[in-house]
């Protein structure tokens, strides 16, 4: 399946975020699941490129990528001007359609929105949890949370991160 260069900025943004997080800079709180949600929209698109309404939630991804690009670039920018500068050019490349960092092919057929270079876990409670405790555990390990449900959330993220989360949520499961 081809790869559109919107996909590329989104797993720019989503490095960059994680990135962000992991220097100890605050970033807001809605950007993990504003991620997700786009993430969602470019692959509903890719299933069907030419349905009117995908083709409209294409556009309003877009414009929500635009928005977090501009957010995380002005706090990017408070590192240094190098450090800045090379996310622009990271994202300049990639709006042109060049691959900046590789998709890795996926054998599974089950797991249809992982995030190209990322682990997933999708995990059920008990008892529907405050969404602000799993954010918390979101933005201190820059990962990518979803919620499906009030019990039901999935997890996207650098497997050692993923696993962190999971072991940190251990008390969540008992709730």
């Amino acid at each position: 399946m081809s790869h559109l260069p919107i996909e590329q900025s989104w797993l720019i943004l989503s490095n960059l975020l994680t990135d962000l997080n992991q220097k100890g800079l605050d970033t807001p709180n809605y950007i993990n699941r504003e991620l997700g949600i786009i993430k969602s929209q470019i692959s509903s698109y890719k299933r069907d490129t030419t349905h009117p309404d995908l083709i409209n939630e294409l556009a309003r991804a877009d414009m929500s990528l635009n928005e977090i690009q501009g957010i995380l670039l002005n706090i990017a920018e408070s590192i240094d001007e190098e450090y800045h500068n090379d996310w622009l050019d990271k994202l300049s490349r990639a709006n042109k359609g060049e691959i900046v960092y590789e998709f890795p092919e996926s054998n599974s057929k089950f797991i249809l929105n992982a995030p190209p270079g990322f682990s997933y876990a999708r995990i059920t409670l008990k008892n529907p949890i405050s969404e602000d405790r799993i954010q918390e555990l979101a933005e201190y390990y820059g990962i990518i949370i979803e919620f499906d449900s009030d019990v039901t959330i999935a997890l996207y993220g650098e497997k050692e991160v993923v696993q962190k989360v999971l072991k940190e949520m251990a008390p969540f499961f008992a709730e």
